[in-house]
């Protein structure tokens, strides 16, 4: 305010024409502690821009006189000069506003982020930050259930109510319903004049509301989630547009922070239900300590005595009757020295062993029988080949573990289906690659984690983690698509000659030898070659089942209908299996007869796909070629 003799002259920012348009005589005198007699409103125009930037308001003209045309030029020859200046500090104010706002926005960012964990906690932090933010007397925030299509407010000024006396609102209803529905801002300066405006509360309460801000709330995607209302401005007529920017800016942190504190909270939904459903599932596969004893009853088997030829190449391990290789597992891990060397509990270790076998499903292949074959077939490795030359112990024994557990919980079909079906494993594991490999590994860390499996307890921290790091790398390796990708470097590290000091080598290494593991039924006879063969293929035509079923294409091999089981195996073992054999053969002397094996084997089913050209093919089930090929057999036996 300016004191010009006993005129006062005022330039008065943003509020000026509401008081003076729109207060009464006896407010405006009130405001100004003098009874306004004569006034006079002259524009301040900017010499810069032409524009009007301030309005200066002379009262009460000395003497009781009228203000004349005189008093006005006089007034705009003040400020003709004057106007630049005050332009200048204007904006500079402003500038220094804004600086502060922001300043306090950023605080609001960061008070906000701190309560995502819990969303009540978080809305009542929004409403004391909001109602700093704008000088307001009261603030509401209100979600949006989408289900109900109703605005929740369950924080209101002063505390959290319990969820049955949370207070719902229609979302199509009221000042708050139509900026939901709008998604539009809407300022209210006299609420008992407005249409949308239920005045009942206050008659009720006595609280008398002078104005509302209500603005929406919106996630990342535009979308209103809530709305928040501010009610009666403590340090002005009304709220300005000011308050509506800050409003707006202020909503996008609330958005942000409450779309994420949602998100926060469905995240850890989910992992508890995750929790209880491994819990489930633990229960169900949960070993009685009657089971562990009798197991151990007897003490530990021989090898020799579960067959002669137990530890030799030509044994095959199906054979075994299901029952008994709970004790095959424990005698080979004697018979290899673990149990001494790693201190393993029995009773830990007959537990294990259980859990493992009670966590695979039963498909036509990937089974616990495959399992069993294929950690027999690293026992056969380390008897016959001598991995200890090549290997370190402990990586060994994390081999030997990778094999029992290297197909848990197989479901019978592969990673494309699972990435097909956007399955739940896709959902956990696709953005890092093999799948069905990463579900393996995390249902064996479940089972370590069980009370009472833990084979690695004495170990060390340092071991611990090397052994768990091992076995994830072996398990991971039983993705063919892996193994194609390394199979050049393998292929390299055999030129240059094995090296049992270099790292990479060793890590190369038990890549190979459980690709080798994991196909080791190609190295048995024809008979358990032709019957592995109409086990993977029903597990694959089953796959191709549910791939037809969804509405796919599936793959020639998953194909009932038009797969040719003789050139697909011949395929196979030329571009898989004879190259994985003859590499080992290469790296590890006496590996050649596996090699040999797997070539006969080749041969044989050149033999059949060419009786069967001869013959004609069977019907369109290609299962129904082994039991045709079986016969051929049989006849010409």
């Amino acid at each position: 305010m300016l004191q010009c003799g006993d005129e006062v002259l005022g330039v008065m920012g943003e509020y000026l024409f509401p008081y003076v348009w729109g207060v009464s005589h006896i407010q405006l005198s009130s405001m100004l502690d003098s009874e306004v007699s004569s006034l006079l409103c002259v524009p301040v125009v900017s010499r810069a821009t032409g524009q009007v930037v301030a309005l200066a308001c002379a009262f009460n003209k000395q003497g009781g006189q009228r203000h004349t045309e005189a008093d006005e030029h006089k007034i705009q020859h003040c400020f003709c000069y004057t106007s630049t200046v005050l332009t200048s500090t204007l904006a500079f104010q402003k500038e220094q506003k804004l600086k502060v706002e922001c300043q306090a926005l950023l605080q609001v960012a960061k008070n906000l982020f701190t309560h995502l964990d819990d969303v009540s906690v978080l809305l009542q932090e929004i409403i004391v930050e909001a109602r700093n933010l704008s000088d307001a007397e009261i603030c509401s925030v209100f979600l949006l259930d989408q289900v109900s299509h109703e605005l929740v407010a369950k924080v209101f000024d002063g505390g959290v109510v319990s969820d049955d006396e949370e207070f719902r609102i229609p979302a199509d209803q009221g000042i708050a319903g139509h900026v939901a529905m709008t998604g539009q801002i809407l300022n209210i300066k006299d609420a008992y004049s407005h249409p949308l405006f239920y005045r009942g509360v206050d008659d009720s309460t006595g609280f008398r509301t002078r104005n509302i801000l209500c603005f929406p709330i919106k996630d990342e995607n535009n979308e209103v989630i809530g709305v928040a209302e501010l009610v009666n401005k403590t340090n002005g007529p009304w709220f300005n547009r000011f308050d509506e920017d800050l409003a707006t800016a202020f909503s996008i942190y609330c958005g942000i922070s409450i779309a994420h504190s949602l998100l926060y909270k469905k995240v850890h939904e989910a992992q508890f239900r995750s929790h209880l459903a491994n819990e489930m599932m633990m229960y169900h596969m949960k070993v009685s300590e009657q089971e562990v004893a009798q197991l151990l009853e007897t003490g530990l088997e021989p090898v020799d005595e579960i067959h002669p030829l137990f530890a030799e190449f030509t044994y095959t391990p199906r054979s075994l009757p299901d029952d008994n290789t709970p004790m095959g597992i424990l005698s080979m891990f004697e018979d290899m020295g673990f149990i001494n060397t790693y201190k393993i509990d029995l009773h830990t270790l007959a537990r294990f062993c259980l859990m493992v076998k009670k966590g695979y499903r039963d498909p036509p292949y990937h089974n616990w029988t495959h399992a069993f074959s294929v950690s027999h077939f690293c026992y056969l490795l380390y008897k016959n080949l001598g991995l200890a030359n090549y290997l370190e112990n402990i990586e060994i024994f994390a081999l030997f573990v990778s094999c029992m557990c290297h197909d848990l919980d197989h479901r019978g079909t592969n990673n494309s289906f699972q990435v097909a079906s956007q399955s739940v494993l896709a959902a956990l594991y696709s953005s890092e690659g093999s799948v069905m490999e990463r579900h393996h590994f995390a249902q064996a860390i479940a089972i370590l984690n069980t009370h009472g499996c833990n084979i690695f307890d004495k170990f060390s921290r340092k071991d611990y983690q090397r052994m768990l790091d091992l076995i994830r790398d072996i398990i991971l390796a039983t993705d063919l698509a892996h193994h194609l990708r390394i199979f050049p470097d393998l292929q390299r590290m055999a030129d240059a000659g094995y090296n049992p000091r270099n790292q990479t080598h060793r890590s190369l290494l038990l890549c190979l030898l459980m690709t080798s593991c994991d196909l080791s039924d190609q190295t048995k006879g024809w008979k358990t070659t032709r019957k592995i063969a109409e086990l993977i293929y029903k597990e694959f035509f089953s796959q191709g089942d549910l791939e037809k079923a969804m509405g796919n294409r599936p793959s020639e091999m998953m194909d009932r209908e038009k797969a040719y089981i003789p050139e697909l195996q011949i395929s196979f073992m030329e571009h898989i299996a004879m190259p994985i054999y003859k590499l080992l053969s290469e790296l590890l002397p006496g590996a050649s007869e596996l090699y040999e094996r797997v070539a006969t084997n080749r041969v044989q089913w050149t033999k059949v796909s060419h009786k069967f050209t001869v013959r004609g093919l069977p019907s369109n089930n290609s299962l129904d070629f082994l039991d045709e090929e079986y016969e051929l057999l049989q006849s010409q036996g």
